[in-house]
């Protein structure tokens, strides 16, 4: 299982065991147990915004979905039952886009032609094209949600209920039929809602015309209007002015023409003053219903019709742009038809002047432009203007302009023909429902969607299109009888049809026959906005109210939603509005708003540009838990933009994964540990009241429970960007100061009850920090948490199969000791400014110094660094610890500064006097305030909290020189930097140590090698090494030899280390027995993989039956068969018999006693575990140092702890080896090789070379092992693929 091989491991493939973690939840259907465990308990409910699956998650998706998972796992595991079921949004225009693009559609002349039920069979083949992979990406990423149980907007249920919502609304009064200029694209050939078309503004470079209008009355006088949309110059119906600013007839001089324009924008057209002379001043009423010749002829009739072409005021012209005169085309810009509407240019019932069709295109009213699309025919129309001298200036300008958010294609702003739902109406109402929700972050809703709301326009919800919901009206020819449908036995009972589908080609053909004698109702040819759909999904996905009505109405509105910023005129916006006008109220209590993931320079993430990598190969490099983490820790949580940089979810991994994953591994190795030599087994019960004596373990406990209140209470306010930076740092709490500081105790250098001690609350931790992870880091919790489960006691639990279905711990505050926590914060704060002067002199750790001073400011601080004195001496490695508030006699001076943003709101324009004042602030000014709280700055009364007091350390006068100083305002650490010669000798003995470990490493050496080291110096460090020889030795483990080097030792490597400028060479050499306990420990440890090795694993044991006798044939070595009793292998190892060779090569010293007990601790991964050898299985005749071993050839050695009492180990007794074994010649001597030990664990073909050597003494790199005696049959990995198949083989070295 992952778990328990997770806890021996030595270096973890965190993307192999999230796949691990994968296997296991698929195992036992996770997820759906999860949900079948919390059936009974109270709903809290969660509406998942619906994706298109036309295209696969981006890193916006992942965020988003990210902490949709956190949170419902979150509720999940605080007692809720979280229905969670993905939704699609399968129509509109991301559908029909890739259609038109695929089959070559540009207009509705091209649908109609292949026919609206082949056009929309087309639409349901790739509206699920990506379906798959979403769900495959969104399992891996370790998104629990159902996909099995989802809710699609093109399924007839959801689509009835659509149906539902309009027709209460229509019911209402609410639904109108009217045309409005609104936001069209022309290559999906559809308006767009306002929101929409806010999504995708960009900057362009467009034309900039100035155009005449000569005045019929004066025809040598014309009224000038700038615009940056030429083609809607043929629709011009009248120009406006304002009619409170004033404006001007001025002569230009380079022509002598005379032109109106407002005085303010004079500027537009001339340079200088020097170019025109102004001839009149008057207010712009002054020029209203002035008539004007046209520019074209295609409408002229509606001057006599309408009064067309005449001057109009209003108060919308500005100052900031163009000539002052706005030009109006009334079915081509919202403002243009409010003017013209009010002064009867047009009318609501006339006939539109609007001659560009739906896709862009002058239609063939205009005649000079027909069939040109309107942004080609620019050019076209101001050569036409020019060639006419109605053209005075043309230049262009650069302006951020709307796009479609679907096909990038610029949007052009048109009168549509449509259906509407009142919103205007209803504004207040939308806001009073926005204020009774709560938002994340909450300026995105009092500012962002808040100001959006209050200009919120009409909905205009048609789209006349194809493949989406039709709206459900059937109207008579004259559109006097209209008949609204609300369900689909509505519909049947109408038309007589059996329905199934309500897609357009199923339900166009349908007729109503009339109840007032216009023969037959046919259905309107519009269906809705996509935005419609998903605005109702909380209804549409429930099929309400035809079905689940009680369990709708109960969980309604939802507890949660979250989304992305852009949202906000989007998904937000339509559910607000559904849901006010349908029910008074708003349809979520908790809103989450993420910023968005662009790319690492600041980009908008482009496949194109390919300027962001791929979301899965990140998640196949570091695993989904790390991009987990590092977006939900990211500025994006808190609405802002977070720049995505790939380095940043690898940081992940180094400093808070690995580290947290280290301390669960050390916890559980030494767990096994001290269970193994103890007899006894660790088990925590979370709820037990004893808590140990130990100033750190109280520490760290009550570190954990104050993180489980403030994290349960930031929750519960959805504050997630105040939770992960807190649980990070936890995590190096943990690892950098609880583990560090306490390792000894972990490891019981301290005696077995405090190690117990330490190890339980050590336990206890990484338990709480588990579950709180959980919803976070779904995987390395599962991971973790599966080693932990055999330390906890889980009797109470329901289903403890899976940490993702226990309930998050509750804050025990009987535990949580604020003194404790602020007493070990300031101990921290001592040890890291230490730290950081250590760093800025170069003086490293090794070496020790005198002293340390701490300057506090009270008492209270005092008296915690001097409980805490013994941590603070060894962490920075000095002798004496000074606590002191008497800054004077160390040369320290306090210094004062504004606390500016707390001041400023306070001060106002007197900030800058009073913050010089508090800079110039004496000591004895200073401490007053510190004891009195309040101090008097030129007239004004501060309080705590408005200064920042800091220590100022001066060097002079008679200030100590060998002191350097840092402080973080509340402290002031000062640290002697002159270390006497004890001292420097001892950093250069840690030096000596750190050259053997380093030297030992690189010897590829473990600890348990059993080796010998010599060492020459020069005199200075030979006096030192032999002055601290027995601190150099208790850190080594063995002591350091003065050269010569014996002349028959084995030498395993040799090299010069200097220290500084003093020579030092150090030689490792195996000691006697050292290689062949090494030989065994190759064996034993053959087959066990890097990634599962380690003391404390809990493999599954096997007692396998012993490898076959083979007739005739024996091994060369002499040997014992061991049986292990009452205890089990540890570090990877799963036999629990073995063999043990007595001389190996035949001939050679036999084993000793102690070289037997240690082999056998090797063999079976007992390392540092205490053992008793006996010959009989009633544990009655035990082996000494006095037993002669070579009597115990071909015999059973039975294996117990110290305190064993019977050997329950049911095994076979044979007098041949229980291991399978080949005899090996070369080099003149013979030996015997065991081809696995213990029985189970076997080699491969490096192993056995390794093996070889060191059974005949001689270097790996000299020796081939072969069948023959020569080259022509030596081994190969095909031959050790089932090394058994060389049992009893004599194989030589060459």
């Amino acid at each position: 299982m992952m778990a328990q091989q997770a806890a021996g491991t030595d270096a973890i493939n965190f993307v192999e065991e999230e796949e691990k973690v994968l296997k296991f939840w698929q195992d036992i259907d996770a997820f759906q147990t999860s949900l079948k465990l919390s059936k009974a308990r109270p709903r809290y409910a969660f509406y998942d915004g619906p994706p298109f699956a036309t295209g696969l998650p981006h890193y916006g998706h992942i965020l988003a979905g990210t902490i949709k998972d956190v949170v419902t796992r979150w509720a999940h595991q605080s007692g809720f039952h979280v229905e969670r079921r993905f939704g699609w949004d399968c129509h509109g225009l991301p559908v029909e886009f890739e259609i038109d693009k695929t089959l070559g559609i540009t207009g509705p002349d091209d649908v109609f032609k292949m026919g609206i039920k082949a056009y929309n069979d087309e639409c349901r083949k790739i509206v699920q094209r990506y379906s798959e992979e979403w769900k495959f990406i969104m399992g891996r990423l370790a998104r629990w949600i159902d996909f099995e149980n989802d809710y699609r907007t093109m399924y007839p249920s959801f689509m009835e209920t659509i149906w539902w919502v309009f027709k209460q609304l229509y019911n209402k009064g609410l639904v109108y039929k009217g045309y409005k200029v609104m936001p069209f694209s022309t290559a999906c050939n559809t308006p767009l809602s306002n929101f929409e078309s806010g999504q995708n503004y960009k900057e362009v470079v467009d034309p900039a015309v100035i155009v005449s209008f000569p005045l019929e009355e004066e025809p040598n006088v014309s009224v000038i209007a700038w615009t940056t949309t030429p083609w809607t110059l043929p629709s011009n119906m009248a120009c406006c002015v304002h009619p409170d600013l004033t404006y001007v007839k001025v002569k230009d001089k380079s022509n002598e023409k005379v032109y109106i324009m407002m005085e303010q924008r004079l500027s537009a057209l001339f340079k200088t003053e020097e170019e025109y002379t102004v001839l009149e001043k008057f207010p712009g009423k002054k020029l209203e219903g002035k008539k004007y010749v046209p520019l074209f002829d295609y409408f002229k009739e509606y001057k006599e019709l309408t009064g067309a072409f005449r001057v109009v005021v209003d108060t919308y012209v500005t100052t900031d742009a163009g000539t002052g005169i706005v030009h109006q085309a009334p079915y081509f810009g919202e403002d243009d038809q409010r003017v013209c509407l009010a002064n009867a240019i047009i009318t609501r019932d006339m006939k539109m002047v609007c001659p560009v069709d739906p896709s862009g295109k002058f239609t063939e009213e205009i005649t000079d432009f027909k069939g040109l699309y309107v942004k080609d025919a620019d050019k076209e129309i101001i050569k036409t203007l020019k060639s006419k001298g109605r053209l005075v200036h043309q230049s262009t300008t650069k302006h951020s302009y709307p796009f479609c958010w679907r096909s990038e294609t610029p949007l052009i702003y048109k009168a549509v023909p449509s259906w509407f739902v009142r919103v205007e109406h209803a504004v207040e109402k939308l806001l009073e429902s926005t204020k009774a929700t709560y938002w994340v972050p909450e300026f995105v809703k009092e500012k962002r969607f808040g100001n959006w709301l209050k200009d919120a326009r009409d909905w205009a919800i048609s789209r006349n299109r194809y493949w989406g919901t039709p709206i459900p009206l059937w109207v008579s020819d004259d559109g006097e009888e209209v008949v609204c449908v609300g369900s689909i036995a509505e519909l049947e009972e109408l038309t007589g049809v059996k329905i199934n589908d309500l897609h357009r080609e199923f339900v166009d053909p349908l007729t109503i026959p009339s109840k007032t004698g216009r023969g037959v109702l046919r259905r309107v040819k519009e269906v809705f906005d996509c935005w419609f759909e998903s605005g109702s999904m909380p209804y549409g996905k429930a099929h309400y109210p035809f079905e689940n009505r009680k369990e709708f109405e109960d969980t309604f509105p939802a507890d949660f939603i979250a989304e992305g910023i852009d949202q906000t005129r989007g998904w937000f916006y339509t559910l607000i509005v559904v849901s006010t006008l349908l029910f008074g109220k708003a349809p979520f209590k908790n809103l989450v708003c993420n910023g968005l993931v662009l790319a690492s320079d600041g980009q908008k993430m482009s496949k194109r540009k390919k300027n962001y990598p791929d979301p899965m190969s990140v998640v196949n490099k570091y695993g989904a838990d790390a991009i987990r983490l590092y977006l939900i820790n990211s500025p994006a949580v808190r609405a802002e933009n977070l720049r995505f940089k790939e380095e940043g979810v690898r940081d992940i991994l180094k400093d808070v994964f690995l580290p947290w994953y280290n301390a669960f591994r050390f916890l559980s190795q030494y767990v096994k540990i001290w269970e193994q030599e103890s007899g006894e087994k660790i088990l925590v019960n979370e709820k037990s009241r004893e808590i140990s004596d130990n100033y750190m373990d109280r520490w760290i406990l009550s570190f954990t429970q104050s993180l489980v209140k403030y994290v349960e209470q930031e929750m519960a306010a959805y504050r997630m960007y105040t939770v992960t930076p807190r649980l990070v740092k936890f995590i190096d709490q943990l690892t950098n100061w609880y583990v560090r500081m306490n390792r000894k105790r972990l490891k019981g250098d301290n005696g077995k009850a405090d190690s117990k001690k330490a190890l339980e609350t050590l336990c206890n931790v990484i338990f709480v920090i588990t579950r709180i992870m959980a919803p976070f880091t779904p995987f390395l919790t599962e991971t973790i948490y599966q080693g932990l489960k055999e330390m906890i006691d889980l009797s109470e639990e329901q289903d403890a199969r899976s940490v993702h279905f226990l309930l998050l711990p509750k804050p025990r505050e009987f535990i949580i000791q604020k003194k404790i926590e602020n007493a070990v914060s300031r101990m921290q704060s001592v040890i890291e400014l230490g730290r950081i002067i250590r760093d800025r002199k170069t003086l490293p750790l090794k070496y020790p110094l005198k002293e340390v001073v701490a300057i506090v400011k009270d008492k209270e601080s005092m008296d915690d660094l001097a409980s805490l004195e013994k941590y603070i001496l060894e962490e920075l490695n000095v002798r004496k610890l000074t606590i002191t508030m008497d800054k004077n006699s160390y040369g320290v001076t306090l210094k004062a500064e504004p606390e500016h943003r707390q001041l400023g709101k306070k001060l106002t324009s007197a900030i800058t006097t009073v913050a010089t004042a508090i800079k110039a602030l004496k000591d004895d000014d200073i401490e007053r305030y510190q004891a009195e709280g309040t101090i008097v700055v030129e007239g004004y009364t501060l309080e705590e909290g408005d200064l920042k007091i800091l220590y100022n350390f001066e060097k002079d006068g008679d200030t100590p020189q060998h002191y350097e100083a840092h402080s973080d305002g509340k402290v002031l650490v000062l640290l002697d930097v002159e270390p006497d010669k004890t001292m420097l000798n001892e950093g250069i003995a840690r030096e000596v140590i750190n050259r053997v470990q380093k030297l030992r490493k690189q010897a590829k050496l473990v600890p348990t090698d059993n080796i010998e080291v010599y060492y020459r110096a020069a005199k200075k460090l030979v006096e030192i090494i032999e002055d601290f020889s027995e601190f150099i030795n208790s850190t080594v483990k063995q002591p350091l030899k003065p050269y010569p080097v014996p002349g028959n030792a084995d030498v395993i490597i040799t090299q010069q280390l200097p220290i500084k400028t003093d020579d030092l060479e150090i030689t490792l050499a195996w000691a006697e027995g050292g290689k062949q306990q090494r030989c065994v420990s190759v064996v034993a440890t053959a087959v066990v993989p890097s990634s599962l090795s380690g003391a404390g694993d809990s493999r599954t044991l096997s007692a396998l039956a012993p490898a076959p006798q083979l007739k005739g044939v024996a091994p060369y070595s002499q040997f014992i068969n061991l049986v292990l009793c009452d205890l089990k292998p540890g570090q990877g190892r799963t036999g629990v018999t073995a063999t043990v060779l007595l001389n190996n090569p035949v001939g050679s010293n036999g084993l000793t006693f102690p070289s037997l007990i240690t082999n056998v601790q090797s063999v079976f991964g007992l390392r540092g575990i205490k053992i008793r050898l006996f010959q009989d299985s009633e544990l009655k005749q035990e082996l000494s140092s006095d037993t002669k071993l070579e009597l115990l050839a071909k015999k059973t050695v039975y294996v117990t702890s110290q305190t064993g009492l019977a050997c329950s180990s049911k095994t076979t007794k044979v007098d041949w080896p229980v291991c399978h074994f080949a005899n090996i010649e070369g080099k003149g001597q013979k030996g015997t090789l065991l081809l696995e030990n213990p029985r189970g664990d076997f080699l491969n073909l490096k192993d056995l070379q390794v093996q070889a050597a060191a059974v005949l003494n001689v270097s790996v790199g000299s020796v081939e092992v072969s069948k023959t005696k020569d080259k022509s049959g030596l081994l190969t990995l095909a031959d050790t693929k089932d090394i058994t198949q060389l049992h009893g083989k004599t194989l030589f070295a060459l």
